[in-house]
């Protein structure tokens, strides 16, 4: 799911991360605004926000707004650059440390968000950023551009485009790919609801620890990766000394 990188994924290992990463999202993002009223997948709408208060002379205010952006292209520079740095080394694992540091983040803000909720939201903030900006150049990296999981508008633009181009393109390759995609978006957008109506059951009988369970969840995806990625090696081993 995780290991293979690029050229080398197959619409299975897509399906499979964009599921996971997509529920881990709509947690985040639906106890994110239900906890401190803040969008903490994406920036769109907070790049709005930081023009308005520009325009309004509010110059503090937008400076945080700035802030709010600058944590999500944080956390996706950061990503990247231990996906390309380790890599380098040992190329199956070089999704491990990122995605170690985003189960940190939300552990973290589950288990001590409620002392920030009331005097320091924004720092809660930063950190839900940092961890979506992560996720998303992570599975952006490793799927080629295939996969992003943090926020739904371009994903509907693209199933828009590629439901209407059902309609013109016959060959079958060309039918293949284009449902073998929608089949990917739908599954991004289904998992994100999912996601979402997890986060916001469980929000209103545990508050933020909800975020506990989608860094379980993502926490055991990396255990099973890497326990299956020792079986595979440890198969091909066995089977040269055979040969």
């Amino acid at each position: 799911m995780f290991r293979h990188i690029g050229k080398t994924r197959t619409l299975k290992h897509n399906l499979r991360i964009a599921s996971l990463l997509s529920f881990v999202a709509g947690i985040v993002n639906v106890a994110g605004f239900v906890a401190i009223q803040k969008l903490t997948t994406n920036v769109t709408g907070h790049f709005a926000f930081f023009i308005d208060e520009l325009f309004k002379f509010n110059f503090w205010q937008g400076f945080v707004y700035f802030l709010y952006i600058f944590f999500f292209f944080l956390g996706s520079f950061v990503s990247n650059f231990l996906v390309e740095l380790i890599s380098k080394r040992k190329n199956r694992h070089a999704y491990i440390v990122p995605t170690c540091i985003e189960c940190v983040i939300l552990y973290s803000a589950a288990f001590f968000g409620h002392f920030l909720i009331d005097a320091h939201q924004n720092i809660l903030a930063f950190g839900l950023l940092f961890a979506m900006g992560l996720q998303n150049s992570l599975v952006t990296t490793i799927s080629n551009a295939t996969v992003r999981t943090t926020h739904l508008t371009g994903l509907f633009t693209d199933i828009g485009i590629e439901l209407s181009q059902l309609f013109f393109y016959k060959q079958q390759d060309q039918r293949k790919k284009l449902l073998s995609s929608i089949k990917l978006r739908l599954t991004i957008i289904s998992f994100f609801f999912l996601g979402g109506l997890v986060g916001g059951v469980f929000y209103s009988y545990i508050q933020l620890y909800v975020l506990a369970i989608a860094a379980t969840t993502l926490f055991f995806a990396v255990i099973y990766d890497s326990i299956k990625l020792k079986l595979i090696l440890l198969k091909r081993k066995y089977s040269k000394r055979n040969l």
